[in-house]
């Protein structure tokens, strides 16, 4: 005999206060909301939005089909990382763990992309869009973030039974991404000139996104996570040590080979 029991979904079974979302899981969530809001908002005009601003568009945004796959690529990583949040936090466990397999394969899409788009934008006779720096020294900066994407990437994939770890070394993956959308916000003062050394405006406001992670390691732990702690140096130091070995001879002949083999 059908009881009421079984005819209410598992889900609904599970006590309230096991169904609710805690702090931590809040906090995640907003925070993954925030860095994919983030990127939306730097690539509203040239890629998500960009039927609307079609004067914008074509003057800014990167004239090949090929960024079109790599945009889409990079959008379903920021949508898998809300959606991966998400399922945890409705303690739909198994299925994060599913889903995390086809998370691996979007995380190598979005490197190898990323590094083939690259060499595309360090190939053109124009260079980066709106990027007033040799393409070969520039190459640096995306290589240098897609390598710490890999990484962080790697590493959550390792502690991954450390939940702690796990989580921390996603949001900083998510992090290593965001710079080229920051750059496209519609605000002047990021293309300022640098105000120290090897350090921009830019340099500066990305490294904000840090606070949040600091802010939840002091606000539950009471002391940094030492992802938090070196992961978060990681990606501040690779902004001037990007752009001192950009500078380089080694560097500016390592580039040339590199984008040698996508022909004339």
């Amino acid at each position: 005999m059908t009881t009421a029991a079984n005819t209410v979904p598992q889900d609904l079974r599970v006590p309230a206060r096991r169904r609710a979302w805690t702090l931590e899981h809040r906090f995640y969530f907003s925070l993954a909301t925030f860095i994919a809001g983030a990127v939306f908002l730097g690539f509203a005009r040239t890629f998500f939005l960009r039927h609307w601003f079609p004067d914008w568009a074509a003057l800014h945004a990167a004239p090949e089909f090929f960024f079109v796959i790599h945009g889409l690529t990079n959008a379903a990583w920021f949508a898998l990382f809300i959606a991966q949040v998400a399922l945890v936090g409705s303690r739909r466990v198994r299925l994060h763990r599913q889903m995390g397999w086809f998370g691996t394969g979007v995380a190598i899409a979005v490197v190898v992309l990323g590094v083939w788009g690259s060499l595309i934008a360090a190939r053109r006779p124009t260079g980066f869009i709106d990027v007033p720096v040799s393409p070969l020294q520039f190459l640096a900066v995306p290589l240098s973030l897609l390598l710490l994407f890999s990484i962080f990437f790697i590493l959550a994939i390792l502690g991954r039974r450390d939940a702690q770890m796990h989580k921390r070394c996603m949001v900083l993956a998510s992090l290593s991404l965001v710079e080229a959308a920051v750059g496209r916000w519609p605000l002047a003062f990021l293309r300022k000139a640098t105000l120290l050394p090897f350090l921009s405006p830019l340099d500066l406001t990305v490294d904000l996104f840090l606070l949040p992670l600091i802010w939840w390691d002091l606000h539950s732990r009471k002391r940094l996570h030492p992802v938090t702690l070196w992961g978060g140096l990681a990606l501040i130091v690779i902004h001037p040590l990007r752009m001192m070995l950009a500078g380089t001879a080694a560097w500016q002949r390592f580039a040339a080979w590199c984008v040698h083999p996508l022909g004339p």
